[in-house]
């Protein structure tokens, strides 16, 4: 099973949450629509600014953890490197 690693945003440098799931059309609905009580829903941490697919979810969750491990300003770096605008990339989510 495929797993996915993402990034959400509050606003361009804004606070940052770091996920991963098997199916991010309908993660990104929970986090957009606060079904799901926590960080995203208290922050309104809602825009996905990036996103990364494995082809196991083991790995997924691997790079997921690494990636909170490191600081903020690395994780900004990751996200410009693939969304320099931090534009919302939901749309990408289409047939994931």
């Amino acid at each position: 099973m495929k797993g996915y690693v993402y990034i959400l945003a509050s606003g361009r440098n804004g606070t940052l949450y770091t996920g991963v799931t098997s199916n991010p059309s309908r993660r990104l609905i929970e986090h957009q629509h606060g079904l799901t009580p926590g960080f995203t829903s208290r922050y309104g941490v809602k825009t996905l600014v990036w996103l990364e697919e494995h082809d196991l979810v083991v790995d997924a969750i691997q790079r997921e953890k690494r990636i909170k491990k490191y600081n903020r300003k690395w994780k900004i770096d990751l996200i410009e490197a693939l969304n320099p605008e931090w534009r919302d990339l939901s749309d990408w989510l289409v047939d994931t």
